[in-house]
């Protein structure tokens, strides 16, 4: 079964923005999808477990944003 999260996020403003975002996200083990909305803010990770936040904000602040 999967667990869907959603985060927000500050600095992104384009799309490279979002796929750098997502890219970072996907590499978290157990992360099937990831939807991120630009306008918002908002991520939304599909996972086979819940996600410990400071792996989504270590991967948040690799591509260089900041997890709310």
């Amino acid at each position: 079964m999967s667990e869907q999260s959603t985060w927000q996020v500050t600095g992104m403003t384009c799309g490279h923005c979002a796929a750098s975002v997502t890219e970072e996200i996907s590499e978290i083990p157990g992360v099937e999808d990831v939807v991120v909305t630009v306008e918002t803010g908002t991520v939304v990770v599909t996972s086979t477990e819940p996600l410990e936040r400071a792996a989504v904000d270590a991967a948040v602040a690799e591509a260089g944003y900041t997890l709310v």
